[in-house]
């Protein structure tokens, strides 16, 4: 039985959250008002220093303390930095904030997935925004599934998450907040307790690896996505190593080499279709950027090799996409490509017009495949009963009416 846990504060004589816009937490008002350090790199935080008068011979010194207490300690309140001065410690509390966004839902599955709705200041949007991240625990890693825009563009037709509208991008900070959040909630800091019970890698560090796979489309964002990665792959700070950092995209073709150039992370491609007729359905982007020209962006990825391949991402669509030609096709379509092929059951929502391929045809797909020398895996669908898989993320201010979701439920 999944759990699910209510996080937000509301009084028990407040309306129901559903039948009047949330109003944002106390502390989330306060946060807005004040700029972040969290998703500042160290000239940032330097200049930060500046701002509030911090002699130039100390600043680097200062912002190096700030980015070990931040990155290092994943520490969200100025008093637990123990190596800074008191009055500092005050100046830097009135002008601004570390703290944490607002966890709205924390729900976690009978398979150990866990999935957070976060809540952020309106910055614009006019209102609070909320988007899901997602952790999925497995032998030896831990995979984050990490947010880049409230909403999304793309309208992929397969897709739960293109159903809701983009709202904006987030910034580097709620970018990197979710990362700082799911090793606070895992026990994953210095001297941090795990949660008793929780299902997490049996040694080593609990996030292990970090997938830009959750809401949005990263290459839209990718100034504030680029600032993120970047210090989360920071040897000195949350030190994750790029080669556990994968960013996935639709197909944003100009974006793709500055990626390999500029953030050096491991790359997947959302294909799921081998014809542009087909593409241009199940993944609208591709009328702007055909395969082809997709397909040559890949080749030309940065640092490509056999160690370091691309992933290309494959949702099975039951009498779509899934036939021997469409597979035989595939294989033609990546020749001379480094490649992965992860073959993705499709995960079911209300309104959707596809089904899930027959798990006998998936696998037929896959011998094809794995015959012409790919690795090809099936992805095991993980966080179903929270509506935690790949393409069921939904904020929940566009979630499904409850008797959808009991219904999903009962049929799977």
């Amino acid at each position: 039985m999944a759990i699910s846990l209510d996080l937000a504060h509301r009084s028990a004589a407040q309306t129901p959250a559903a039948a009047q816009p949330a109003a944002p937490a106390p502390a989330l008002v306060a946060a807005a008002e004040k700029p972040t350090l969290i998703g500042l790199d160290r000239a940032g935080l330097a200049e930060a220093m500046a701002s509030i008068d911090i002699p130039e011979r100390q600043r680097k010194m200062r912002a190096q303390q700030l980015w070990h207490w931040l990155y290092v300690r994943g520490v969200s309140d100025f008093g637990q930095m123990s190596n800074i001065a008191k009055d500092l410690r005050y100046t830097l509390q009135d002008h601004f904030s570390i703290a944490r966004p607002e966890i709205v839902s924390e729900q976690i599955s009978v398979d150990g997935t866990r999935k957070w709705l976060f809540r952020f200041p309106p910055r614009g949007a006019g209102r609070p925004v909320e988007i899901e991240t997602v952790y999925i625990p497995e032998e030896g890693r831990g995979t984050l599934c990490v947010s880049s825009q409230v909403g999304c563009t793309l309208t992929c037709t397969f897709c739960h998450t293109g159903t809701q509208k983009m709202v904006r991008n987030l910034t580097s900070e709620e970018i990197l907040s979710q990362i700082l959040i799911a090793r606070d909630r895992l026990g994953d800091f210095p001297d941090a307790a795990t949660p008793q019970g929780a299902i997490v890698p049996s040694e080593g560090r609990l996030v292990t690896n970090v997938v830009m796979m959750g809401m949005g489309e990263p290459l839209y964002n990718f100034d504030n996505v680029k600032q993120a990665l970047l210090i989360a792959s920071d040897g000195d700070g949350l030190s994750l190593s790029k080669r556990r950092i994968t960013l996935s995209t639709s197909g944003v073709v100009p974006e793709i080499a500055r990626t390999g150039d500029e953030i050096g992370c491991m790359l997947a491609i959302s294909l799921h279709a081998v014809r542009d007729d087909l593409r241009d359905v199940l993944v609208p982007i591709n009328k702007k950027w055909p395969i082809q020209e997709l397909l040559e962006a890949c080749r030309r990825y940065p640092g490509l090799s056999n160690a370091k391949r691309i992933t290309f991402e494959y949702v099975m669509l039951k009498g779509v996409n899934d036939s021997d030609a469409d597979a035989r096709e595939l294989v033609r379509l990546l020749a001379g490509i480094p490649a992965k092929i992860n073959l993705i059951p499709f995960n079911p929502w209300p309104g959707s017009d596809y089904e899930c391929s027959d798990w006998e045809r998936i696998e037929e797909f896959a011998d094809i495949v794995n015959r012409a020398g790919y690795a090809s895996p099936i992805r095991t669908p993980r966080g179903r009963d929270i509506f935690a898989a790949c393409g069921q993320l939904k904020s929940a201010s566009e979630r499904m009416r409850k008797k959808d979701r009991d219904a999903l439920e009962g049929a799977a």
